[in-house]
């Protein structure tokens, strides 16, 4: 894969990639789309990476549809897939990882303990076996953006980080491959996270700025959606992710919340 991407380059081509754990869906495809927009040829990466999930979560049930995702990469041209083993990315003697930047820490480092040292570390990996010009992802996985950016900054890799907006279902849920967990009632129970983040940029379109009162509003909505196993349903900075007491130039609203035993998480940018 770096032999192959290292010669593209050579050849005066950009490269664009997008890392995938597989199960792949329209929101994927958005990224490849946006990757063949701006680079002459995409790569894609698929690997379901264990150092990111605790030992109570859901690797070894997570979706895998490694066939159907090739051939949806084939469809859509892209150039290359590199989809190692675990023995290839971890080997017997691997000990080193990468400790994620200090915007980590809070939300899904809080409910996710050492989840981001696993994605830093894997997606720095993926960065030096594919050193592409230009990484794709979406912004769904918000602050994983955030993680990401401030590693290659940190870091000084020489890659630029694009993130892509959230592709919807038409009914407002955000593609998610956890979404095959749902079952048809759990599913729509699960339109309340969307329905939250509509309620607090609808009050913020309205002149709302009372940080607590777009918080209670979102809460409000997800309990009366039926959503009771809240992690987190907060407005924050949107570079820092840092507390806020009213919305001043950018912010976020991020949501995560179970349904059933579904974990699902969902943004909405706030100007």
């Amino acid at each position: 894969m770096h032999s192959y991407v290292e010669g593209v380059r050579a050849r005066g081509k950009t490269v664009g990639l997008v890392p995938t754990m597989g199960a792949l869906h329209a929101g994927h495809m958005s990224l490849v789309r946006a990757s063949q927009a701006e680079c002459d040829e995409t790569v894609a990466t698929i690997f379901v990476n264990p150092t990111q999930f605790a030992p109570h979560e859901d690797l070894n049930k997570y979706p895998r549809t490694f066939s159907a995702d090739l051939e949806k990469l084939a469809e859509h041209g892209v150039a290359a897939v590199f989809a190692p083993t675990n023995e290839e990315i971890y080997p017997a003697e691997f000990s080193t990882y990468v400790e994620p930047p200090e915007v980590s820490r809070s939300l899904e480092g809080d409910c996710r303990p050492g989840h981001f040292r696993g994605v830093a570390t894997i997606v720095l990996k993926l960065f030096n076996v594919a050193p592409a010009d230009v990484a794709f992802f979406g912004q769904k996985d918000f602050q994983q953006s955030l993680v990401i950016r401030h590693m290659v900054k940190d870091l000084n890799v020489p890659i630029t980080i694009r993130v892509c907006p959230i592709v919807r279902e038409s009914d407002g849920l955000a593609m998610s491959s956890r979404n095959v967990y749902l079952s048809s009632e759990e599913r729509g129970r699960a339109l309340a996270l969307s329905r939250a983040l509509n309620v607090a940029k609808g009050m913020v379109d309205q002149g709302e700025r009372n940080i607590s009162k777009l918080e209670t509003a979102m809460r409000d909505e997800l309990l009366t959606g039926g959503v009771t196993t809240i992690e987190y349903a907060c407005v924050v900075d949107a570079e820092s992710l840092a507390s806020l007491a009213a919305v001043d130039g950018t912010a976020v609203a991020l949501i995560a919340a179970r349904v059933g035993s579904t974990r699902l998480i969902d943004n909405c940018l706030l100007t």
